[in-house]
Order: structure tokens, then sequence, then C-alpha cells
């Protein structure tokens, strides 16, 4: 298991008169600064709408969402779409995503119509390139829930290696990112009779040896980070309760979390027991845990990821500028390589790089095969996949679909074989077994189209932002698509955490918005990773606006092109993208005529107070920082809200069983919209977690829900609405 040490513009303008036209619409200052509304938890009226589930904040949620489904399900376009979003989630005509065992299995976690919450499925790989795969079942989640009367969700499993028969399954209460962990045999297909089990906790375990973990969980008072991670990593034996186990590390309060992992190689060999500290959400520390218990920090940057081990050598992405002690000095962005043990001996050892990607390149994954390392390298965000040479470093490229995403997937620690995806917009899924030793590739799965794509085209172009730089956007429409402002447009971003919005199939945007005249359009932001860490940290803290001014770029640029107005243009975006929703809400409502704002953040002057909040200071400051408080207080999308405003009526939603972004965000702003005479819809899903996706039928209401409401605002002429 290989995780991170710390935790993707060709084309140009159509013509300068659109580049002049953004630019003269383009607000020249920043947003007014908030009025002194909730700017404390004594001055903010809502802040009873943080408990949870307390019972007057239930009555309230419950007595928004009958308002709320009464008129988006009481529109007679609600259940067809329904009906076309459950079809489509619940198909079992989509690609089972691959992964190989130590072994060489495939495995394989599933949800459809008659398995709800999901199995976990194994064949062989031979059996899985055929049309019809014949799958065993390993665990199966529902009939699991039912027996024991719980409501789980598969979040994931940890195997011993090599062999991989005894697992740790994480099984969560409704979809929270909390998850009680239990020993499994995968071989006799149950859980282990007086084995391990860890409570209720964020965190996680892996395995040193069968009877010997590596934990870090909830281990009782003063061992959680202000976030609400685990602060404490303990090795436990075999029949020891978590209060007997080993001290290994304890990190800070102000920490986002400690964990812990297994560095191994491709026979599964335990080559070294590491810790991470995660100072913050992009700086962390490494620690390597020698025979006797001590600790020693390992020589990396603080910005940094480790990729893997391939060949015996130590793959590293550096994501800041830095001189090893080597002396050599690296650039951020770079992969570099170190032979492991040398290195590990002596941290002077020299390092290999790898590839140093331009300023218009991005690596979006890095696996290693046994013999190979595979690259999923995107260039003015299309990928490409290379497959480097450990020694020389020199590469190839497999012969795959231009002018799509690419996909690194699982890779075979027996042989040099990786699965690649492939999509666009446009183009259905697939899925390709390459061999990184030959350059061989096949194509083994391919997805028909899920709507009718006749006559749609996809384009890209460029907007000049507030501060003059060029932010790349794709549209998604129909080829005929007349250039008069008429167009229902739907505008979608992120633009946070150093997370690209990469072109991929989506049947549910397609069939439910595309098909039907819609227009689609992405916006690769600063803030995002589409050209690697310099693109994110363009947009980190202080700089936040920027993010919000490019995203207002691109509005500016598709009205100025005639694509749409603002009539007919609409946004959307969750988690982040709901924080950028709000931004754009307060900043530029008179851009807009709709908003669906997913499970966001909102009160940016608690997000650090709520949840998970804290471990997101790195990526937008300290709001108790009163020079960090000013630059955030700007943008708070909750303390910004006003009355007098041209705002739309927008569609919040969020989730009573997100522990990661609190559902208090998304219920104070609907309550401070309503407070200030604003028209609200706001639906508020009692299951799920963060990503709302623990059930098959509530995505596909919530899918249902949303291009409901996108068709009314949008579609419908203003008397309709």
């Amino acid at each position: 298991m290989i995780r991170s040490s710390a935790a993707v513009l060709a084309a140009l303008l159509a013509s300068t008169s659109l580049t002049s036209i953004a630019m003269a619409q383009t607000p020249t200052s920043a947003p007014a600064a908030s009025t002194g509304f909730a700017t404390s938890e004594a001055t903010d009226p809502y802040v009873w709408l943080e408990d949870v589930e307390g019972e007057r904040a239930m009555e309230w949620v419950r007595a928004h969402n009958a308002h709320s489904l009464g008129v988006l399900q009481g529109d007679p376009r609600y259940e067809t779409l329904h009906q076309q979003a459950l079809e489509i989630v619940q198909s079992r005509d989509r690609i089972p995503s691959p992964g190989f065992t130590h072994d060489g299995h495939i495995d394989n976690f599933w949800q459809d119509a008659e398995h709800v919450r999901g199995i976990w499925r194994r064949t062989t790989l031979d059996s899985y390139r055929t049309a019809a795969p014949q799958w065993e079942t390993i665990l199966d989640f529902d009939a699991l829930s039912t027996a024991e009367g719980a409501n789980w969700v598969y979040k994931g499993s940890t195997c011993l290696q090599p062999e991989e028969r005894y697992c740790l399954i994480s099984l969560s209460n409704g979809g929270k990112d909390a998850v009680t962990l239990r020993e499994f045999d995968s071989v006799e297909r149950k859980f282990v009779e007086g084995g391990i089990v860890l409570p209720e906790s964020k965190g996680g375990a892996d395995w040193i040896d069968k009877d010997t973990l590596l934990v870090s969980r909830d281990f009782g008072p003063g061992t959680l980070t202000d976030s609400g991670y685990p602060m404490v990593v303990k090795r436990l034996k075999r029949g020891q309760t978590l209060e007997q186990a080993e001290t290994l590390f304890t990190g800070e309060p102000s920490d986002v979390s400690v964990s812990a992992y297994t560095l191994r190689d491709a026979d599964g060999v335990l080559k070294a027991t590491l810790i991470n500290r995660a100072i913050d959400f992009y700086s962390s520390e490494t620690w390597r845990v020698e025979s006797d218990g001590t600790l020693v920090r390992l020589p990396l940057p603080a910005k940094s990821d480790i990729d893997g081990l391939v060949d015996g050598r130590l793959i590293v992405t550096v994501k800041e500028n830095w001189t090893a002690p080597s002396g050599q000095a690296f650039q951020t962005g770079d992969v570099i390589a170190w032979p492991l043990d040398a290195w590990l001996a002596d941290p002077k050892t020299m390092a290999q790089v790898v590839l140093r990607p331009t300023e218009r390149q991005s690596v979006e994954s890095i696996r290693a095969t046994r013999h190979h390392l595979v690259v999923a390298l995107y260039e003015n965000v299309r990928g490409s996949v290379r497959v480097y040479q450990p020694g020389d470093w020199s590469y190839s490229t497999l012969d795959l679909p231009q002018n799509v995403s690419v996909g690194v997937g699982s890779a075979s620690e027996q042989d040099d074989k990786v699965f690649v995806s492939v999509t666009g917009y446009l183009n259905p899924s697939s899925l390709w077994l390459a061999d990184a030793s030959t350059g061989a590739v096949e194509q083994v799965k391919s997805m028909p189209a899920k709507f009718d794509a006749t006559g749609m085209t996809v384009d890209q172009h460029e907007a000049r932002s507030a501060d003059g730089t060029m932010i790349p956007y794709f549209v998604v429409h129909k080829s005929a698509m007349p250039l008069d402002g008429s167009n229902p447009t739907l505008l979608y971003g992120y633009g946070g955490f150093q997370s690209s919005l990469l072109p991929g199939y989506s049947a549910t945007v397609g069939k439910l918005w595309l098909e039907r005249g819609g227009v689609y359009v992405i916006a690769n932001t600063r803030g995002g990773g589409e050209f690697g860490p310099r693109w994110h940290e363009a947009a980190l803290q202080q700089n936040r606006q920027r993010a919000h001014e490019d995203f207002q770029a691109v509005a500016l640029d598709l009205i100025a092109r005639n694509i749409t107005s603002q009539p007919k243009l609409g946004i959307m975006g969750g988690s982040q993208g709901g924080l950028f929703m709000g931004a754009m809400l307060t900043q530029r409502p008179d851009l807009i005529n709709a908003a669906v704002i997913q499970v966001p953040l909102f009160d940016m002057l608690r997000f650090h107070k709520l949840l998970a909040g804290a471990s997101w200071i790195g990526e937008y400051g300290n709001p108790d920082i009163p020079e960090q408080r000013a630059w955030i207080e700007q943008y708070s999308p909750y303390q910004n809200l006003r009355a007098g405003q041209p705002y739309p009526e927008v569609f919040i939603h969020t989730s009573t069983k997100d522990d990661r972004v609190h559902p208090g965000h998304a219920r104070k702003a609907a309550a401070r919209l309503e407070e200030l005479g604003y028209p609200v819809l706001f639906y508020e899903n009692t299951d799920g977690g963060h990503a709302a996706g623990a059930n098959l039928r509530e995505t596909a209401r919530r899918l249902a829900l949303e291009y409901t409401y996108l068709s009314r605002r949008l579609m419908d002429t203003p008397a309709q609405q």
C-alpha cells in the first residue's frame, strides 16, 4: 500500500474582441467585507442548526425537505428524470472496476438494483476478459446488513500480503467517514471468529504481520487532532486491547492527522514501516520505525508524495522546490527515484529525475508494476500514458486513443500488466489491459453509449481572468447550437485541493441534460491540479479569490461568446465546489439564474471548528489568525449574503450523515437566505455520508431533483419559473 507523504489549453480565444468584452465586465475590486453578521458564535442566529441530529434542527430539516420535495417532485418532468437516473445508476451495463490481487486474480466491488449496498467479488484475469465473467462472491454487504440489522456501507479493505487471505474490512454506519474495522478471512469467506475488531473511528490500520497491526484510531481523550483525526499510532498485537497496544508516535493537536503504513516490494516483502505526520493538508513528515522501535525521520521535503516502489527504487513526487541532502536541486512537480536500501543507509545518496513536467503538463497518477513505472501524464488537459524503464528512466508512450482522459488503474505485482481507463465527454468509457514490458495494449471492456450524442461536439476555450491568467474550459454541446445566448448552460467547477477536472463520460449529465438540449461547461480554474502543483498553489490561502475570479471569467466568457446569457446560465459544484458556488452567488449573482450547491462549505469563519474542517487550514488559512481571517472574511459566502441582491432561487442539498463537511454549512446558508427574503430549495439526505452514494436509489433521487430544478430555472421561460 502506497500513500501520499503529505495527504490537467491549446485553444485560443476566437477573437480579441471577446477577451476585451469579458475583461470589461470583470469586477475591478475584491468583494466587500462582511458587515458583521455571524462573525462569532454569539452573533450567529443559526448556530443551533449545527446540532446535527438535534430535535429542533431535524424538525427544520424535515419541514424544508417536505417543501422542496413537494415542489420538485411535483414537477411533471421529475418522474421521467428519476426513472432515467435510476436506470443509469442501477444498470448492470457498467465496466466492473478491476483490482489485481497479489496472486493475479481480479477483485471488484459491485452495486446494482439487487445489490444496493454492494458485493465484494472475485474472478480470474482470463474470465474477466470475457463478455460474461464468472464471479465468486467474497462478501455480500446487503446480506450482512440484513443479518446484523445494521446500515453498513463498505469503505474498503486492507489485506495482508503476500497471501491476502486475512483482510481488515472497513464498515461505515450509513456512509460516515468513521468506520469499524473487522478481520475477515477471504478464503473461508467469513469474519474471523474471535478475530480483530476495532471500534468505530476515523483512521485506519495496516498489517505488519498476521498478529501485528499498525493502528491509528481514537484511543480516547487527547488522542485526536483538532481536525478530529487520529493523533496517535500504536502497534497492536493480536489479543491486546487498544489500551494495551504500544504507542509508537504521537503528533500534535494542531496536526491534520497521524497514520501509519507498510512499504512492500512486488513480492510482498516488508521493506519499511512508515508513519506519516500530516502537519497540514499539504505538509508532512515521514518517519521510519526501526526494528527496535526507534524512529528516524526520512529526509523528504514537507510537500511531497511517496508514489511507489519499483525494482528496489523509491518513487517520490516533489511538490515544492527542494535541495536534497545530496545537494541536488529539484523543482516543483519533479518525479524522482532513489535506490531504497542505499538511500535509507545514506540520505546523501544521489537521486535520479524520472520526469520533469512542463508548465502545461501534470502528472495525474503513478503506478508500479513488477518491473516498470506507469505514469498518466496530461498536457493541456488531455491524457497519455508513459511507461518508464528503471535505471536510465527512458520511456515509451502507450498506443491509446488521443484527446481523452486516461486513468492508470490497478497494476499487477506478478508481472507488468496494468489496467488503463479511457474516457471523454462524448466517449463512453473503455478499459484497456496494457503490458508495460512490451507496450502491447488490448481493449478488454467498453461501454455502450448511455445517451444520444449524435450531432454533439466538445470545444476547448480560454477565458482571461482578472489578473490576466488564461483559464481553460470545455464546452460540451450540440453542434447546431445557436450563438444567440439562448442555450440553457450548466457551468461546473471545483477549484481546490489540487483536484483536476478532467474530460470524462457522464451518462447522467448526457441523458438528463445534454440530450435535452442543455450545454455543459467545465472550468479548469486555478486551485485545481490541471497544470500541476503550481496551478493549485496560485489560489491557496490569501490568493483564494483568484479561483473565484477564474470561475467568474469563464461565466463572462460564455456570455461574451453568446453561448448563453444570464437567464440561461446555471452553476453547480459540491464540497469545496459548494464554496465556489457560494462565492459566485454572493459576488456575481447578476451572471446566473440557477445554482446547485452540493454539500457545501459556506461559513468560512467557522469551517475549522466543524468536523474535519481544521484539516483544511492549509488550503484556506486560519480564521483565528487576524491577518488570515481578513482575507477569508472577504469571500466567506455565509457572512456576505445580503438583502437587495439579484440572487436566483438556489437549490442546496447536504447529508445528515456527512461527517466531513458539516451539514450546518448548508442549513445555515438556506436559513440566512430565507431570513433575507429569498426563495430557497433545501434538501437533506438523512443517509449517505459526504459522497451521498451509500444507496443507489437515493443517488437517483438526488440527480432527478437537481435536473428538475435546473430545468425549471434554465429551460422554462421566466413566466413558468
